[in-house]
This record gives C-alpha cells, sequence and structure tokens, in this order.
C-alpha cells in the first residue's frame, strides 16, 4: 500500500506592509488642497516679485550683524509650549487667590505682634 502524501497548502500571496514613506504620501494626497490662486495673492505675487532679491540679501547680512544671544533665545522662545487661554486664566485665578490669602496671613500676622509689641513695651 502506497503511502499518500499529504496535500500542499496553496501559496498565498501576502501583502507586504506599508512602508512610513509610503503612508506619508498616501496621507499626503488625501489631504492636499488644490491651490486656490486668488487674484489678491497673484497681485501681490507680481507687485513684491522683483523685490524677492532684497529679503534674501537681508536675511544673509542679519546672520552677521545679528549677536548669538538673539539667535538663541528665539531658538529657545520656538520650544515653548504656550498654555491655551483657558489654562491661563486658570493659572491667573490661582496667583490672585494665592495673593489675596498671603496678603491675609500677613496682615493677621502684622496686627498680632503690633498688638502685642504695644502691650510689652508701653506697659
Amino acid at each position: 500500500m502506497a503511502k499518500e502524501e499529504p496535500a500542499k497548502p496553496k501559496r498565498r500571496i501576502v501583502k507586504k506592509a506599508e512602508t512610513v514613506r509610503e503612508k506619508v504620501e498616501k496621507s499626503a494626497k488625501v489631504n492636499a488642497k488644490p491651490k486656490n490662486q486668488g487674484i489678491v495673492r497673484l497681485t501681490f505675487y507680481y507687485i513684491f516679485w522683483p523685490f524677492r532679491f532684497v529679503g534674501r540679501g537681508i536675511k544673509k547680512v542679519g546672520r552677521f550683524f545679528v549677536p548669538k544671544y538673539f539667535k538663541a533665545s528665539w531658538a529657545e522662545l520656538k520650544q515653548v509650549t504656550w498654555p491655551t487661554g483657558r489654562e491661563a486664566w486658570k493659572l491667573t485665578l490661582a496667583v490672585i487667590i494665592f495673593a489675596i490669602i498671603f496678603g491675609a496671613v500677613i496682615t493677621v500676622v502684622d496686627i498680632g505682634l503690633d498688638k502685642l509689641f504695644k502691650k510689652v513695651i508701653l506697659d
């Protein structure tokens, strides 16, 4: 009796996983907005087009004359995460409440010490 070989499973074509680059390109195509060249934009483009070299020259000159301190400060400011308007109001309110409570405590201590010293020294 001859042994039957088990049937070989059919080979399936497996799709390769999308690379990061492919995902980015795909999302860029989906999110791409059509370029709207309005009359105002075109007008400004043609008015200021001759001055594009002036801006480039100022940028190059600025690299030499702006102190490193300002460049470093600007780089640091770019990294700051600013609070939202709601967070800013919450923090401002917290500071105001703390200032009022601290002022009240200082006032009470000042009045208490004033009365104590007047009793001890003047009596």
